[in-house]
């Protein structure tokens, strides 16, 4: 399993740096918007695969908190800019 566990981080890991590049690159603010919920994705599935890794509930609730923060974030600022470009 510890094989599983270590191509597991590393795709992760891989998808993350993909996402940083879109975050930096992308061409309009919606993308860079797309790209930073993904990296918060990212960061509640690493978590997760080290929760199962350790064998470990205790970060349940942060996981939780986590992805609901990063979907209500996320709806509330592409609703911002669908505001403001409603406005141009």
């Amino acid at each position: 399993m510890t094989i599983v566990f270590a191509i597991t981080f590393g795709l992760l890991g891989l998808a993350g740096l993909l996402t940083l590049l879109r975050i930096v690159r992308g061409p309009r603010t919606l993308d860079r918007i797309l790209a930073v919920d993904v990296l918060v994705v990212l960061i509640v599935a690493g978590t997760a695969v080290g929760m199962a890794m350790s064998s470990r509930g205790i970060y349940i609730a942060l996981i939780v908190a986590v992805a609901l923060l990063g979907f209500v974030g996320t709806i509330s600022v592409v609703r911002l800019v669908e505001r403001r470009e409603e406005y141009r």
